[in-house]
């Protein structure tokens, strides 16, 4: 089955969170897909991703750097899963209605956004539906995650 996890971004922006979440997920020997609602954001984060920290880089790729197959983060505004990823992360209004051969969807959302807020319940409800594994995480006031449901 499937996990759906739901990140309510409050405290801190999505090129500050998304690193840490993708550190996690190529620890467990996983590669990603992070699927971008536009060019924009993919460019944005393409960039971010080589620099968010001065000590380190998350290795990724897009269309454009060829070789996706072998890119353990991959980048891209489509569908396309070329990476054998055990993790979707859909950030900007990017969408899925296909969990299986995922190990794990991640929803990353602007809560301060009202569309966003509205997009992300009805993508729960798609999860539930689908027989998905969710839950909704929170940051704290020190910015730690916590479960909430």
């Amino acid at each position: 089955m499937t996990e759906v996890f739901f990140y309510h971004l409050e405290r801190q922006p999505l090129d500050r969170v998304l690193p840490s979440l993708l550190e996690k997920t190529l620890e467990r020997g996983w590669n990603a897909v992070v699927r971008v609602g536009n060019e924009q954001r993919l460019e944005a984060l393409d960039l971010s991703l080589w620099t968010y920290r001065d000590d380190s880089f998350l290795p990724h790729g897009t269309k454009a750097d060829g070789q996706a197959e072998l890119q353990p983060v991959y980048l891209t505004t489509g569908d396309e899963v070329p990476n054998a990823s055990g993790v979707l992360f859909l950030v900007d209004g990017a969408d899925t209605s296909e969990f299986e051969g995922f190990v794990r969807v991640v929803h990353m959302f602007d809560g301060h956004d009202s569309e966003a807020l509205a997009l992300a319940r009805r993508q729960w409800k798609e999860a539930k539906a689908a027989g998905c594994s969710v839950t909704y995480w929170q940051q704290d006031g020190q910015g730690r995650w916590e479960k909430k449901a």
